[in-house]
């Protein structure tokens, strides 16, 4: 089963993208998409009378907003940094608002239901986090009056690498308030209308006898006169690839270093002080839950736009203008790439980064992806990117958690078939994109999500046509979705917080020696379904082991396990571990026992030496 979009719904107009333009401000928060104030005021109402949610700061934007967190638990009881936690991490990239809205109606499930007895145990054991919009200053592009698919936030960057910032941007030249593509008549151009869908592109196959007769280009002019038409518009780093794991470098996208952003600075930070965090689920373009890492541990192959892609073709030879140019610039030769460690390093030379999951946890992420299938009926998504510097594979592979991601939505299903194709699965109109696949599911729903080709005379071009896919309607589901969909994703939280591992001392056994001399047996269980450490974080070294400590002299242990035994990974689903110290003592004499987990809380337990 498939989600599906409600005709009726969409043909009201309450799509993401109509939303932000037709709707007053104030109406915003009840369509679903929120704009910076609308989402704060959102969160303060929700956490301002809860006894259980609590809302800070973790970092503060170039274009001086705030990046919240919620904090969700009954404060009773054991400290909440000693709890097992969830991570939600939602909008890393700014043009996907849905992921904001997804986050907020997680917390709107918590606080609501938080009198519910399975979410009021959750929440008296455990501890959920929720950053629900991590690129706020991206973000508002979607409510701007010119819309376009902008994904980073406001750090300045000089894209083309001319020294000069952020000086040839889109223009709405035909006045619809979208940024969309042009296609221009070129015998010597690469692409070619698709014969089986006109509004469409293909790249012209020479060996079947294809013919190029068009070049695509982004909506605007060449601002810089340098070539290329809207090659550095506003805005810098993707903050979904500014993590370190399999970080783009020299990418104009990902920052000028790893961590560089304020807001990826302050989640990072946010992480080394909650190492109680025990999975991670974010909200952005790349998929592990609808489709789980494979046998192999590889996640699900790329999935993009080819109209986006040929626009983006547009740039190439970039560097070879400008004044560092490589064609003998102000520099002379011009930048070099240099080295991405990892990737250029000689194999012989180490042991190189892993890129897969690894064999023994593969089975945690199947068993999530189930779970979120389940609860969701999500089955199909579209655009699937490619995993490069995101947060969530930082989560896996260098914090050593279950680490998860998904866009929160899933195409509708069509007329003739549910859903169209899972990802990876191929399609597209001749470069492997899914053009052709998103702009007829969607279509069939009843969304906009097409600008029709119009002539326009370009300044520079001459006579051109402008139209293309509509920014944020690829990204983002109909507004009317999102508070039923984001209460399933409520669900799914609830559901990995119970996935958590969970140390409990299940058994104590004292038996005497005479003498003064005393066994004490110890059984340690995780009732967690997660183990205590994934495997991955014991190869990485990113997971404290499990200490079960007796609280005595350590000069009274004789023999067996010292004062504090340890235990790297402990299975879930109450797998046991056993502990045996011979002491010396005196009977009637009480002794505590401890356990804790990093992942997993802790639990003590008193025996009587008797």
């Amino acid at each position: 089963m498939r989600i599906t979009f409600s005709r009726s719904a969409v043909a009201a107009g309450v799509f993401g993208l109509a939303v932000s333009t037709l709707l007053p401000q104030g109406a915003r928060a009840q369509a679903g998409y929120h704009d910076h104030d609308a989402l704060t005021s959102e969160l303060r109402g929700l956490t301002g009378g809860s006894s259980v949610a609590t809302m800070s700061s973790i970092a503060t934007t170039r274009g001086g907003r705030e990046v919240w967190v919620v904090e969700i638990a009954n404060t009773a009881g054991t400290p909440l940094a000693e709890r097992p936690g969830v991570l939600v991490v939602a909008n890393l990239e700014g043009d996907h608002v849905a992921g904001s809205s997804h986050a907020l109606e997680i917390v709107r499930y918590f606080v609501s239901n938080s009198s519910d007895p399975t979410v009021r145990a959750a929440l008296d054991e455990q501890v959920v986090y929720v950053i629900p919009r991590l690129n706020p200053d991206g973000a508002e592009a979607m409510f701007a009056s010119v819309r376009w698919d902008r994904r980073g936030n406001d750090t300045p960057y000089d894209d083309d690498n001319d020294g000069r910032i952020d000086e040839d941007g889109p223009e709405d030249l035909n006045g619809d308030g979208a940024i969309t593509v042009m296609r221009v008549a070129d015998p010597a151009g690469a692409f070619m209308v698709d014969p089986d869908e006109p509004r469409l592109m293909r790249r012209a196959d020479a060996s079947k006898g294809e013919t190029g007769t068009h070049t695509i280009y982004w909506e605007g002019t060449d601002s810089d006169r340098d070539g290329f038409v809207n090659e550095d518009g506003p805005g810098g780093a993707d903050l979904n690839r500014n993590f370190q794991h399999a970080y783009p470098y020299w990418q104009a996208d990902a920052g000028v270093h790893m961590v560089s952003e304020a807001e990826t600075r302050g989640l990072m930070d946010f992480m080394i002080s909650h190492r109680n965090i025990g999975a991670i689920l974010t909200f952005g373009h790349s998929d592990n839950l609808v489709t789980a890492p494979s046998s192999s541990g590889a996640l699900a192959g790329p999935r993009g736009l080819d109209l986006v892609a040929f626009a983006n073709a547009s740039f190439d030879g970039i560097y070879d203008v400008g004044v560092f140019g490589r064609s003998g610039g102000f520099f002379g030769s011009g930048p070099s790439r240099g080295a991405q460690v990892g990737r250029d390093n000689d194999p012989s030379s180490g042991r190189r980064p892993s890129t897969t999951v690894h064999r023994d946890d593969q089975v945690y992420f199947s068993t999530a992806s189930d779970a979120y299938r389940e609860l969701t009926d999500i089955e199909t998504v579209g655009v699937n990117r490619e995993a490069e510097g995101a947060f969530f594979q930082w989560g896996y592979y260098h914090f050593g958690i279950p680490s998860f991601s998904t866009q929160g939505w899933g195409l509708p299903a069509t007329e003739d078939e549910e859903g169209g194709g899972g990802p990876g699965n191929g399609g597209g109109n001749g470069d492997g994109g899914i053009d052709a696949e998103l702009l007829s599911s969607l279509e069939g729903a009843g969304v906009e999500v097409f600008a029709e080709w119009s002539g326009h005379s370009h300044p520079d071009l001459g006579q051109v046509e402008i139209g293309g896919f509509l920014p944020y309607a690829t990204t983002n589901p109909p507004a009317s979705e999102l508070a039923e969909s984001g209460a399933r994703h409520g669900e799914f939280v609830l559901r990995l917080a119970g996935m958590l591992p969970r140390v409990t001392i299940a058994d104590t056994e004292v038996t005497s020696h005479g003498g003064g001399l005393f066994t004490i047996e110890v059984e340690v269980a995780n009732t967690g379904f997660f183990p205590t450490a994934l495997q991955h974080g014991v190869v990485s070294r990113s997971v404290q082991p499990t200490t079960i400590q007796i609280q005595i002299d350590p000069d009274d242990v004789v023999s067996g396990s010292g004062k504090t035994a340890t235990v790297q990974r402990l299975e879930g689903s109450g797998t046991r571990h056993k502990v045996t110290w011979v002491i010396r003592g005196q009977r009637g004499a009480r002794v505590e026992i401890r356990v804790r987990s990093q992942k997993g809380g802790s639990d003590s337990a008193t025996v009587t030496l008797g």
